[in-house]
């Protein structure tokens, strides 16, 4: 039986398979419902209510929770963004940065600056996997 879900991050990524590499076949606002179609290694297959979109959503992008939004209330302004969300999932935010940074002052922290500014698109990152022989799930 499927089963309800809603979006918890400002904007949700409709993939069209589950891979944070894979095509994205639309975009689904906080607080949306979701149907949830089928679910594999941490992602859902899901169906946007009263649209005819569907695809796979990430779970860190879902809640099992209603969201209810109300006029003025700010949710959709404290709602996580995905890179957030994925930086959350590595243990690692603004705070652990500070820490490390602090524990750490002779490093160099200039390269990884570097690549948090880059912005890759998604046909070098799929190079950059398939050159190194990296396996996407």
């Amino acid at each position: 039986m499927s089963r309800m879900m809603s979006v918890q991050v400002q904007t949700g990524q409709l993939r069209s398979s589950p891979s944070f590499l894979a095509g994205i076949v639309g975009e689904v606002a906080y607080a949306r419902q979701v149907q949830v179609l089928e679910e594999r290694a941490g992602w859902a297959r899901v169906a946007v209510s009263g649209t005819s979109l569907s695809g796979w959503m990430h779970g860190s992008a879902l809640s099992s929770k209603r969201i209810v939004l109300q006029a003025g209330a700010e949710d959709v302004e404290r709602a996580a963004t995905t890179g957030e969300i994925a930086l959350a999932g590595k243990g690692f935010n603004e705070e652990v940065e500070r820490e490390f940074r602090s524990r750490n002052p002779n490093l160099d922290f200039r390269r990884i600056d570097q690549m948090q500014a880059s912005s890759p698109t998604m046909a070098q990152i799929r190079r950059f996997a398939q050159e190194g022989q990296l396996r996407l799930a």
